[in-house]
Formats: C-alpha cells, structure tokens, sequence
C-alpha cells in the first residue's frame, strides 16, 4: 500500500482500514465517526447521509461522510440490517500530549452475529452466531452462540445411511431451525453442495468464510478450558470430538476477534440431540407458522397474532418469550421433562398464583444479557441499577412462589433465592446512584459519600457555584451594570456578558471572548483563575468516576454465573407461567402424554384462531395404530386445511408441555412432522408449482415413519386429472401401507374415497357444507364418510367470479364428458415401459436388413413376431389349418 503523497492523518487512516478491507471503517474523530472514500460512498446510499468533499491527500479530494457519536448506534442497526460490517475505530491517545494524529486503534467489529448491545440485539429473539464444519462426507458438526448472554449450543449432524454423503436438506433444516443471523463456514467447504444450497436456500443470510486453520481442535479445547474454567472438558462431553473441538475454535475464536475481548461470560456448551426432538424442517416450520407468518404484510408491519408463538406468548419479560421461542422451534420427544412442565403449571393454577407472578415478574428487566454487557464491560450506568432493580424485585416473586411445590418451581425457587444475589444487589446500590446518567462521561454516577476523593472534587464544583454568584454581584457593583451575567459555555467556558446598551460601562479590565448579536461577552483574570480551577476539578471528578465505574464492573465478574443462572431460571418461570394463563383465561387443557404413536383429541379448536374467534367450531381426531390416515374430503373453504394444521400446531404444544384449546386430548410419540401444504412455485430454483409438490412428496415418502405425522392436502392438482389422481391413490396407499405414518390426507378426488375399503387403516371424513337458497353455508365441522358434493360452482361464486362465468360452468356441467384421448397417446406413466413382447419386436425390426430379406423369410418374421406378441398360448399361424 502505498502512502506517499497521503496527509499523516489519512496514512493512519488507510494502514487501519487495510486490516478490515471488507468492513465499513467508523473513523472516530472528536463527536463524529467518519467515513471516507468507497466506505462513504457506501455508507451514505445506504444510511441517507450527506457525502461531501474536504481537502485532498495524495492529490485526490477526500470523499467523507459522518455520523455523530451520540446516535450512532441508530445507523449501525440500519447497516447490519443490510449485512454490512462495521469496524468501530476509536481515539485511544489523548489529543494534548500527542504529536501528530491522535492514537487510533479498531476496538469493535460488529457483525449481525456479535450483537450484545442494547438498541441492536433484537429484543424477543436471540441473534445467534452458528458455525458449520463438515468433519467427512457423512458428518458435520453445527454450534451455536448467543454473544449477549453467553449461550452456547452444539449437535452433530450425519447421514442416515452410514457410508452416504451428508445430504444439503438434511443441512440446511437444522441451519435454518436455529436461523442464525451470521453462519461461520470453511472457506474451501463454502463452494460445496452443502455451502451452495445455503446460499440458494437462505439468500439473506450473513454466511461468512473462515479461512481452514480457524478449525483446530487444540485450540478449542485450549480456549474452551480457559473461559469455562475447567482444566478438563470430560465433564462437557467434549473430549472425544475433534471435529465439534474444531468447529468451537472458530466459532470462540471468530466471536472474540470480532468484540476485541474475552468471552468469559461463555455458559457451558449444551448439546441439542436430535433424536430426543420432534423433527420440523424448514418447510413445516414455515407453513405452519410456528415463528414467523407466511406471508409478511407489503407494508411491513404484521398483526399481532399471526404465528402460533405470537398468540401464545403472554410473557412479562422478553427473555421468557425467548425462552418459549426456543420450545416451541424444538419440541421434546421424551414425556419426563414435559410433565415436570406440566406439573408446574397445574401447581400454578391451582395455587392461584398466575397474576401475582405475572405481575412479580414485569419489573424484571433482561438480567442475562445485562449479566453479558458487565461481562463485556460494555455495561452503562444504567444497566447496573437494572440489575439491582432486579434483583431487588426477587424478594416479592419469591413470596408469589411459596403456595406452588414441584420439583421444577422448587429449583426455581432455590436458584432465586441465592444469597449471592443480594450481596451483588448491595455492592451496585452502595457505588452507583439512584437515578445516574446514562453514559459514565456525563458525570453523577458514583453514589455521594462513596469516595472521599470525588466528593472533595464535587464540593469544588458546588462552592464553585456560590462563588460565581458572589462575582456576578461584585461586578454588577464595580461597574454599575445591572443586568450583567455570569454563565459558563461547553464551547467558550466562563464568561461575563453584557447587553449592548451597557457596553459603554465595561472596564478596561475586561477582555472580549465573544460577539453575540445584542451582546458581548468577556472575561477578567480573576474569572479565568476561577475557570481553569472549576474546570480542572470536573475533568479530575469525571475521570475518577469513570476509573470507580471500570473497577465496579472488574469487581461484579464473578457475579456473572449466578447472574445467568437466576436469567435462566426467571426465563423457565415466565414461559411455564404465559403457558398456564392460556389455561386460565381461555380454559385451555393439559394433555395425555404416552409413549404410543397416537392422536386422539376430542373437541379440538385451532390455538390461533381460538383466541382471534369469539365462535370457533370444534372437531374431533382420533389417529393411531388401527387408524392412520384420515382421507379428509369437502370444499374449498370448509375448513380442511385449517384442520389439518390445527392438529399439527397441537401435536406441538403438547410436546412442550403446554395445555390445548380442546375439551381432552392424548398425544403420543412422535418423531417428526410433514407437510405438504398449499401451492408456491421456486422461481430462482426453476421449479415449477407441481415440481416443487412432487419435491416435497418426494422427501416425504422416503423420510416419514411409522412415528410421523404427516399433513398432505390436495397432491397431484398441478398437472391432468388422470396423472393427478393416479399420483394422488398411489402416494395414500404408499403412506397408509409403506410408511405407516400417522397422516392427514385432504383432496378433491372424490375417487379416492374407495381406498377406504380396499386398505385397512383408512378411514373417509369429510368437512360439511349446505347450499342455502342460491349460495353455500360452510359448517366447518367434520364428520365420517365421504363427501357428497364438491360445490366448486358454489365457491367460485363466492369469490366473486362473473355472474355469466357461473352461468356458463353450470352449463357446461350438464354436458357429456369430454372424448377420451387416442388409445395410442402416451400417458404419464407409460412413455418408457413398453410391454416386454412388444419391446423384443422392436429391438429385433431395429435388427433386420430389408434389402438382403428374400419374400419367404421376410413372412416367416412377420408370423415370429405376430406369434410373440399373440403370447405363448396363441396357435401358430403357420400351422393353422
């Protein structure tokens, strides 16, 4: 890089931003960050920020644009929401002893993964930070980080079939179950099958590539020792697992390059196993509506409740909708858990002890991520009276706690009522003020009284004060101008001012130090003896309060551990307790959990709409061993598909132990759930609408168990009638006789409806509709038996299609079907299956050389090959009298 020609203050600014080339570089100079150059061009098109043109180095003008200091955390939200990166570069010399350009070094990189900050971090969702290694072909390692409470997660990824490459599907739901905000990939893995669908699948997701030595085993155990603590991992189950050791590596490693410290704030790595999870890829999860809705309002703003967890979450604190967040993306398999759930949240309801801990909990504040910023150092005054508000709050939620006994309040409550807590609770309260300043530069932090060094500071400033009011009275004296004034400004420091029609007064004595309009404003030696003094003693108070501040938080790091234990424990506390108010306010019911493959549900009610609808019609599901797929036909807008995901969505909360919108309910084992629900094409995949149908019939038929629950609704619409119902018969059978999967089996074809008798399992249903006068009634209620009649006509109407449009279908209704296509036209299913005789004809014809075929054995081949196609039966021709 060459930097002749440059001023010393641009060399200085070019070697920093040579380390972060891909970065926008925040440039702090005095209240300002400043951009230059590409990184200001960049910056203002995105931010709406004014580019301009100052001076030149190196012959060329100098592009920059700025943000002030104050607010730039507004426009570092808006860049990261737009994937960029930014270095943070502050001044670190001090300005009045350097020579040249202050000391300038980057202190922060901040990435959409590293986000700890208040005003950045979302606040009901974690902003994850995730890294992929992919150890061979049949096995990957995928952790990830919460950087602002230390969370750390892990799983192992591998083939369902030892020996067989991993599959990107298989990838890519898991990534996209956690959806990281930043995914950390190997650079030479990034251009792989696997890192390619990633990038295809997941277009807006930050995915950055590490160079190769970032994953080293021995450095992740080395760092992993050293932030836990611990002189060995056997107690994390890590020691045996160079791949998910080197996966660490980069991951820690990426995190702490990126905040410029330690994380020591690191919780102990907890593995998630699949296996003891109900399986939702990406596509369930998604149509489902678990999380996010399916469709996102062109305006940008969503209602209220339009996914499952928005409904259901009635917690006081953010992080217990975090918490219900993470149960509801990983619903538990095993009972043991969910009924220590459900335990607690009958103790709850029948101690009556919902409200009072609901309104225990709200003036809680975000403990683990405040627990994070002390561990960071990147705690504010503020933040510290948060955690003592906090804490001092544990003492009424611990008395709304003592009607409920279960294990899992009893350790909930245990963990509250550390004493450690409260000793942390009186170390902030005896250093920090009341009500401090917001920022540690603006003074008045430190408690009066706490240290004698800065109350002798203060009490400068404070007899200050009287003084100035004893000199603006001499002067107003000695000189005989009434109005004068003593003030003091940030930019001019002390001044006397006086108004323009008394300036004939001022003495000789009196030096100008400023022009105003209808004033002047002086200073006398006495004054500037007072100012360098008054001066003098702020800036030592602010820097001994700042020195106080940085001790205080060194001395509340080893409080960071109970201060996540008490965050995680208060998480658990205010998703249990959302969780029974659904119980309590909208008589919401626990189900039976078992260990069989069974849905039996009797008066069921959508959870969503339960709580949007004052009238909601209720529906009975019985599916188990004797009953696995219900063939559900009826009309559009009956209620089918709403049906089938409500049973779905309740199959989810019970496996997080959550009560149901039903009158009883029994939900067994299930290991996974399908769906293949509604019609979207995949443009920038070339995948037409029935390409992707078949696609995610395809993944189904191969993946689904007798354990799953499989939702299908109207397969085989996207292409002829004949093609879609033979694909429609053979994909049921397939499921009902195959998979044996638990399954929900909507359609319009009526013909289907004969499998019920043909193949044990299969049961017809059908949603209810009545015409009335000219329109049709949607009942919404499902009973046995299929459907009598389609009233598509009917709906059409409904929808507001042309009233001659109607006229002409029913018309058309009356008219005899259509001819059948030529026998001789090809269908589907037959292009390339010739039958065997046939085929041996045309393979020997491709055989024969009609120019050298006498007449004789020319009609001895047309009677060989009439007889092969006859069948073996068929008498020679030959020898036929």
């Amino acid at each position: 890089m060459d930097l002749r020609g440059h001023t010393p203050m641009m060399q200085q600014y070019l070697r920093i931003k040579a380390d972060h080339p891909q970065a926008l570089l925040f440039y702090r100079m005095g209240d300002f960050y400043e951009l230059f150059f590409e990184d200001a061009e960049r910056a203002a098109r995105l931010l709406g920020i004014t580019l301009t043109q100052r001076g030149q180095s190196a012959g060329q003008p100098v592009t920059m644009a700025g943000v002030p200091v104050a607010s730039a955390q507004t426009y570092l939200a808006k860049l990261l929401k737009a994937g960029e990166t930014v270095a943070i570069c502050e001044q670190i010399g001090d300005p009045a002893t350097s020579k040249g350009p202050v000391e300038r070094k980057v202190v922060r990189v901040t990435t959409p993964g590293t986000l700890s900050e208040e005003g950045l971090v979302p606040e009901k969702a974690q902003a994850w930070l995730a890294c992929l290694h992919l150890a061979h072909a049949g096995q990957a390692t995928l952790s990830w980080l919460d950087v602002s409470t230390g969370a750390l997660f892990h799983t192992a990824l591998s083939s369902s079939q030892h020996g067989q490459a991993l599959t990107p599907a298989l990838v890519l739901d898991e990534v996209s179950k956690i959806a990281p905000a930043e995914l950390l990939i190997s650079e030479d893995q990034v251009d792989g099958p696997i890192g390619q669908s990633i990038q295809e699948s997941l277009p807006g997701l930050c995915l950055r590539a590490l160079p190769s030595w970032h994953f080293d085993a021995k450095h992740g155990s080395q760092l992993l020792q050293d932030r836990l603590g611990v002189s060995h991992l056997a107690a994390f189950e890590l020691t045996d697992q160079p791949s998910l050791l080197a996966n660490l590596a980069a991951l820690l490693g990426y995190a702490e390059t990126s905040l410029g410290q330690s994380l020591h704030h690191l919780q102990g790595p907890k593995a998630v196993v699949s296996s003891q999870s109900v399986q939702l890829d990406h596509v369930a999860r998604r149509t489902l509506e678990l999380v996010a809705p399916l469709y996102a309002d062109p305006s940008g703003a969503t209602a209220a409740a339009q996914t499952l967890l928005s409904s259901i979450d009635g917690c006081a604190c953010a992080a217990g909708s975090r918490r219900l967040r993470q149960w509801l993306l990983n619903p538990l398999r095993t009972n043991a858990p969910l009924l220590l759930r459900q335990q607690a949240i009958n103790d709850l309801l029948e101690s009556q002890s919902v409200e009072p801990v609901y309104q225990a909990l709200r003036p809680m504040f975000d403990l683990g991520r405040l627990a994070g910023r002390i561990a960071l150092l990147q705690a504010k005054p503020r933040d510290l009276i948060s955690v003592a508000n906090s804490l001092s709050a544990l003492g009424p939620l611990l008395g709304s706690l003592d009607a409920p006994s279960n294990a899992l309040i009893d350790q909930i409550r245990q963990t509250l009522a550390d004493p450690s807590l409260q000793r942390t609770e009186q170390t902030i309260r005896q250093i920090i003020a009341e009500e401090p300043a917001n920022q540690i530069r603006d003074g008045g932090v430190i408690r009066e009284g706490f240290d004698a060094e800065l109350d002798d500071l203060r009490a400068i400033q404070t007899q200050g004060s009287d003084q100035l009011l004893q000199l603006e009275q001499q002067e107003r004296q000695a000189t005989g101008i009434a109005n004068l004034r003593v003030g003091f400004n940030a930019v001019h420091g002390y001044f006397i001012e006086v108004t323009a029609g008394q300036l004939d007064k001022v003495p000789d004595r009196y030096q100008r130090r400023q022009t105003l309009k209808n004033a002047e404003r002086f200073i006398t030696p006495e004054l500037k003896a007072f100012e360098d003094k008054a001066l003098s003693a702020q800036d030592r108070a602010l820097a001994r309060e700042k020195l106080l501040f940085d001790q205080l938080l060194l001395d509340l790091a080893p409080a960071v551990a109970s201060l996540q234990t008490a965050a995680e424990a208060l998480a658990d506390l205010d998703a249990l307790n959302s969780l029974a108010r659904l119980a309590l306010d909208h008589h919401w019911v626990l189900p039976s959990l078992t260990e069989t493959t069974e849905i039996v549900i009797e008066d069921g009610r959508h959870p969503v709409l339960d709580l949007q609808v004052t009238q909601f019609t209720p529906n009975d599901t019985r599916l188990h061993a004797g009953h696995r797929l219900m063939l559900i036909t009826g009309p559009n807008m009956g209620g089918k598909s709403t049906y089938m995901r409500q049973v779905a969505l309740m199959v989810i909360l019970a496996r997080i132990g959550a009560p149901l919108p039903c009158r009883s309910a029994r939900i067994g084992d299930i290991d996974r759930i399908f769906t293949r629900l509604g019609a979207a094409d995949d443009l920038a995949g070339g995948r037409s609408t029935f390409m992707v149908e078949m696609t995610e019939a395809a993944l189904i038929l191969h993946t689904a168990t007798p354990r799953s629950l499989v939702l299908m609704d109207e397969i085989g619409r996207g292409t002829s009638t004949v093609d879609g119902l033979a694909l429609a018969r053979a994909i049921a059978s397939h499921l009902a006789q195959v998979n044996q999967s638990l399954c929900l089996f909507a359609t319009h074809y009526f013909e289907l409806t004969d499998l019920a008798n043909s193949m044990s399992g299969i049961r017809n249903h059908h949603v209810t509709a009545v015409e009335h006068g000219h329109g049709i009634v949607f009942l919404h209620q499902l009973q046995e038996g299929p459907t009598s009649q389609s009233f598509g006509l009917q709906v059409a109407q409904l929808a507001g299609l042309p009233k001659d449009v109607i006229v002409h279908a029913q018309a058309c209704q009356g008219q005899p079907p259509m001819p059948a296509a030529p026998a001789d036209q090809l269908g589907l299913f037959n292009q390339a299956s010739l039958d065997p005789s046939l085929q041996s004809v045309i393979d020997a014809l491709r055989l024969v050389k009609p120019d050298e075929l006498s007449a004789r054995a020319a009609l001895d081949l047309v009677y060989q090959w009439h007889h092969q196609l006859q069948g073996p039966s068929s008498p020679d021709p030959k020898t036929t009298p």
